[in-house]
């Protein structure tokens, strides 16, 4: 493949995933994943999609400041970061393959009934911070085994109907907090390698411009199209660890 083949594929990859991750609040590595990990070798491709995750949220986080609920957040990432060392321990001391397929098809048919059942019921609202670092603690256990950290958390937003402007001022700074964990996690173990840096270079123009336009897509639709939107990318995201 020649190097301008290549750089094409690099930033539709990352327009792609980050559209969706502008648009969604996560889901960049699965999206961009589908075409990078077929172009970069896998230890390449896996530290860019983190640097370019990590990218998405900062812009994310800076264009939802304004919605962003630290506090309640706070609670969430407490969670996370216990869970994420348990993860780390499990990938390298246990098989964990099957644990993923279990969650992938948990949450493809959470989200494939609760996309197509004809009638909405939404737990009543509890305010907790111990449930809180729970769920927290759910995801980041979770996202260290599947990459999917904010699967959890966004689930448990849309089991109790919360609006998508504090779903995402709730969720979006977890996500944030989790990457940039799990990339530090990386580079305490591995450098990134030059061609990592220069590729994510690279890619900074169609990182910034598909994170535009997913922002301007989630203030431009309804909460019905938006939860609609979480639901089919909780479900192909499930469908990808099945699969």
């Amino acid at each position: 493949m020649t190097d301008f083949a290549s750089h094409f594929l690099l930033s539709a990859a990352v327009f792609a995933g980050a559209f969706v991750s502008g648009l969604a609040g996560f889901a960049f590595s699965a999206v961009a994943g589908a075409i990078l990990l077929h172009v970069f070798q896998p230890l390449e491709a896996v530290p860019l999609m983190m640097a370019c995750s990590v990218g998405v949220q900062a812009v994310n986080l800076w264009a939802l400041r304004k919605s962003i609920e630290w506090r309640e957040s706070l609670a969430l990432i407490i969670g996370g970061l216990v869970g994420i060392p348990i993860a780390v321990y499990l990938l390298h001391n246990a098989d964990t393959r099957t644990f993923r397929i279990g969650f992938g098809l948990l949450v493809a048919l959470y989200a494939g009934y609760t996309l197509f059942r004809p009638a909405l019921t939404y737990f009543r609202q509890m305010e907790s911070r111990g449930r809180n670092i729970l769920v927290g603690f759910g995801g980041g256990l979770i996202g260290g085994l599947t990459a999917m950290p904010g699967a959890l958390p966004t689930v448990w937003c849309d089991m109790h109907g919360m609006s998508k402007s504090r779903q995402r001022g709730l969720v979006q700074p977890f996500i944030a907090a989790m990457q940039i964990f799990a990339l530090s996690l990386i580079l305490s173990r591995h450098d990134l390698s030059l061609k990592v840096l220069f590729d994510f270079a690279i890619s900074l123009p169609a990182l910034v411009a598909g994170t535009a336009l997913g922002i301007w897509m989630f203030r431009s639709v309804n909460e019905m199209t938006f939860r609609r939107i979480i639901l089919i990318m909780l479900l192909l995201s499930g469908l990808s660890l099945v699969i």
